[in-house]
């Protein structure tokens, strides 16, 4: 069996609606640099492969707390206080810049030494349009053309810089090889970038890309997010597939249906087409060990993160390390090399020389 990779989402309070309320802290806090480093070290000693940072370009809606700091900057912050843990910040492909979500993304894989990656996002509201001061992008054939282009203009961003590119000879004032720089020229049906990158090619030299299942042709996804429960796939496919996956924990004060119960009675956690588990860890080392027989991943939705992820850590995860279904990421190791998808050949190489 092949290794199965273990993702955790870590925005806010939890996945349930109303999860702020049963926060171990008050609804400010979780905004505060101290939230951050404290979730991300659960996860990491824990034993995750990646934590994703969910983000939108409006503020959230709903109750509880209604700002929150950008995806990209917390996962930077939680970069020098983590060692082994993959980042995947959210970034939409709907109004943003794709030069600049490039760069952004480019930076922080520098950063995190290696293990940057990119859950690629979209943007419907027409208030987002407004916001931002650009044409609505309306219907969903739109938002994936859109998709399509911004990861196809990172990924040619990525590349403009050779590996070597940069000389840095302070005896000859040499900074770049020019030869080794290169335009991507690339021009869409909505816009053109020219290029080259502003911020040298990244360690990994592709971020690594997740996106939800059907968002993107196969060949610009690494990973792909799928809801509900996946068939066996025979043939061969690009890039791994993994599973959304929500989930309530009992814990030693409380059975997850008690939990769940009490959460509701504020707002209802209607259910969607994501997985859901509620119900002892035990069961859930289960359910996963299932899935490991169809997928190569999950990301999990803790429902209130301070009451599931250490349920998580303590009395799930461990049963999966001992049923060698799932291993810790090694020190050293890129978030690609981690998942097991190597390290791409630059694609100007293959013109160029």
């Amino acid at each position: 069996m092949s290794t199965f990779h273990l993702a955790v989402e870590l925005d806010g309070a939890g996945a349930h609606p109303a999860a702020w309320r049963r926060a171990s802290r008050a609804p400010a806090a979780l905004l505060a640099p101290e939230r951050v480093r404290a979730v991300v070290q659960v996860a990491e000693n824990a034993g995750f492969t990646l934590a994703t940072f969910d983000d939108s370009l409006l503020p959230p809606g709903g109750v509880g707390p209604v700002a929150r700091i950008g995806a990209v900057e917390r996962s930077a912050f939680a970069a020098v206080h983590t060692s082994v843990l993959g980042l995947v910040p959210v970034l939409s492909t709907t109004y943003h810049e794709p030069f600049h979500v490039s760069s952004q993304l480019a930076s922080l894989d520098f950063a995190a030494t290696g293990r940057a990656g990119w859950l690629v996002g979209t943007t419907a509201d027409p208030a987002a349009a407004r916001a931002w001061g650009r044409p609505l992008v309306e219907g969903a054939e739109a938002l994936r053309r859109e998709a399509r282009d911004a990861v196809w203009v990172a990924r040619d961003l990525w590349d403009s810089w050779e590996d070597d590119a940069a000389i840095r000879d302070v005896d000859t004032g040499r900074y770049l090889d020019r030869d080794k720089i290169h335009y991507i020229d690339f021009v869409g049906e909505t816009y053109s970038v020219k290029g080259p990158a502003i911020v040298p090619r990244p360690p990994q030299g592709q971020v690594v890309v997740l996106a939800p299942a059907g968002l993107l042709p196969a060949r610009l996804a690494d990973v792909e997010l799928v809801e509900g429960r996946p068939e066996p796939v025979t043939a061969p496919r690009p890039g791994l597939r993994f599973v959304e996956l929500e989930v309530l924990l009992d814990t030693p004060a409380r059975s997850a249906a008690e939990r769940l119960a009490e959460l509701d009675a504020h707002l209802r956690w209607e259910p969607g087409a994501r997985l859901r588990y509620a119900g002892p860890p035990a069961g859930l080392v289960t359910l996963l060990t299932e899935l490991a027989g169809v997928a190569d991943g999950v990301r999990i939705h803790p429902a209130v993160l301070d009451e599931d992820l250490p349920e998580l850590s303590a009395r799930v995860l461990p049963g999966l390390f001992r049923g060698r279904i799932a291993t810790r990421p090694v020190p050293g190791s890129s978030l690609r090399s981690t998942l097991g998808l190597g390290r791409p050949a630059n694609r100007f190489l293959k013109t160029v020389r």
